[in-house]
């Protein structure tokens, strides 16, 4: 009950922001700027959306590839999908996801719930990280050329020294950290445990659950071709995107650089830190926000290029996503 409550009040929250944000910027001119773009844009964002979608697969199968031997490229596609779902129907968005289909992961190969975790952290980290690099050596051109605000390359340049240092730090700090994340979820498991009446989790077997996860995340380091392969995958995602929502921008304001948007297209995802079911509301707000300043576009049209690539985005994630989910274990036979 607590999960579907914590999820209302998300979507409701979220939902109202936009809500406002609309009535804000005037129902009747996004209305108007969604009814200039033809059928033929909204086909192609339809299709570039669902492809954007099925190019996640390729960082699942990478990401999966130490454990078992991984997943087939189909089914590495059916769980992309599936994590999408997550993304939007789980209650705290994109931060809950993860761990959720974790659990998939680990039936799905026969191994341990935190080794499946450790390999979609690693990859989840390297998915990031390149398309923030690609961002900011874009942004760099674009101000080298005198169309992108500097506001835009120091954010951007600070998200990814951010990046870099935590991941320098976590690997600086990782057996200080392994012990303060068994002494704070050793009473967490036993008291779970307990309330479930199932096995109960000591100390000892959550030491051993966080030296699986460690020595799973550890082994990207002998396997550069599959981070290569999980950055690459995110790139693509990263241009597909983009390349929709250029095609309904453009449909209603011609002239928008498509290498703008791309470099843009990782800004909002920083929405995903707020505990709201698909970040709806907070990533349409700051894409939006983006576009107006970086490309100089009015409001009006860029809300109504982000909410046509928004709606394919929620309705392939939740149709074909759901799908997906329908077909997945997550309890061992």
């Amino acid at each position: 009950m607590h999960r579907r409550v914590r999820f209302l009040i998300g979507v409701l929250l979220g939902g109202g922001a936009l809500g406002g944000y609309l009535w804000y910027v005037g129902p009747t001119a996004v209305v108007s700027r969604l009814s200039a773009v033809p059928r033929w844009a909204v086909a192609v964002v339809a299709v570039l959306i669902l492809a954007e979608a099925a190019v996640d697969g390729i960082g699942v199968w990478a990401s999966v590839r130490p454990l078992n031997g991984g997943l087939s490229r189909r089914r590495s596609v059916q769980f992309a999908f599936a994590a999408d779902f997550f993304d939007v129907f789980s209650p705290a968005g994109p931060v809950s996801s993860e761990p959720i289909m974790a659990q998939f992961f680990a039936v799905a190969t026969e191994t341990d719930y935190s080794e499946a975790l450790g390999v979609r952290s690693v990859a989840k980290y390297a998915k990031s990280a390149a398309q923030l690099l690609l961002s900011v050596v874009l942004v760099t051109v674009l101000l080298a050329g005198g169309t992108a605000p500097r506001s835009l390359l120091v954010t951007l340049a600070g998200a990814a020294v951010a990046l870099s240092l935590l991941g320098v730090a976590l690997v600086l700090a990782r057996d200080l950290l392994a012990r303060v994340v068994v002494s704070a979820l050793t009473p967490v498991v036993a008291a779970l445990s307990g309330l479930l009446g199932t096995e109960q989790y000591g100390r000892e077997r959550v030491s051993t659950a966080v030296a699986r996860f460690r020595g799973r995340a550890a082994a990207f380091r002998d396997a550069p071709g599959l981070v290569a392969l999980i950055a690459a995958g995110g790139l693509l995602e990263q241009c597909l995107t983009a390349s929709a929502l250029w095609v309904a921008l453009s449909a209603a304001e011609p002239g928008v650089a498509l290498i703008t948007i791309v470099a843009l297209i990782p800004l909002p995802q920083a929405a995903s830190v707020v505990p709201i079911p698909g970040s709806i509301g907070a990533y349409d707000l700051l894409l939006v926000g983006a576009l107006v300043a970086t490309t100089g576009v009015p409001a009006a049209s860029a809300t109504a290029g982000v909410l046509v690539v928004r709606t394919f985005e929620l309705g392939v994630s939740l149709g074909c996503g759901g799908s997906a989910v329908a077909f997945l274990r997550a309890r061992r036979s």
